[in-house]
């Protein structure tokens, strides 16, 4: 199945909200707990997502070319609404007519260049669902995408290169799933997660 058969923009919606039932358990003691992203704290994290929510905002309203626009996320006092707050933006943003016939800058993932809308928002949704686990492995509640979010987050992933993962990178070096592993273990492996992670950075 390639990318532009899905629903993108649907998935998308149900991967945030996925992520927004996650972020919204979060507690304010726990915004200094490790999270698997190495270099993030949980308040780090969270902001990352506040600022990413801003940006793929920004970019599909025909902005976004400064990396300004994708590193901005304030979270104030309170985590959960400014988390809150970034996804309704998001959300709005990518429910406009015609959004999918526009071009996209993602000037963290290429210097120069626009990315078709419906990859753009391919991005968007798997790291959403992705970073729900994130944030659910640190504050220790379930994670659980439906296996048609799995699936097509399956689909995404399987086409992220190898070259340019790493450190400082949007993803890891993928990890060598068991073959045995779920889906949901599958999907965390393409995209350099330890399912296994339980407080120690990957």
């Amino acid at each position: 199945m390639d990318i532009q058969e899905l629903d993108i923009q649907e998935l998308d919606r149900r991967s945030l909200a996925l992520l927004g039932d996650v972020v919204a358990q979060v507690k304010d003691d726990q915004l200094r707990l490790p999270t698997p992203c190495p270099d993030w704290t949980l308040h780090g994290l969270i902001r990352h997502l506040v600022s990413q929510n801003e940006g793929f905002a920004a970019s599909a309203r025909g902005g976004g070319e400064a990396l300004s626009d994708w590193r901005g996320g304030d979270l104030g006092a309170d985590a959960r609404a400014a988390f809150e707050a970034s996804a309704a933006l998001v959300n709005d943003a990518f429910a406009q007519d015609g959004v999918l016939d526009r071009a996209f800058a993602l000037p963290e993932v290429r210097n120069g260049g626009a990315f078709p809308a419906s990859l753009a928002i391919s991005f968007h949704f798997v790291d959403c669902v992705v970073h729900a686990w994130d944030v659910a492995a640190t504050i220790g509640v379930p994670w659980e995408p439906d296996d048609e979010l799995t699936a097509a987050a399956l689909r995404v992933a399987e086409q992220v290169p190898d070259k340019g993962r790493g450190p400082g990178a949007a993803f890891e070096q993928r990890v060598p799933p068991p073959t045995d592993a779920t889906p949901h273990h599958r999907l965390l492996s393409l995209l350099g997660r330890v399912p296994s992670w339980s407080g120690t950075p990957c």
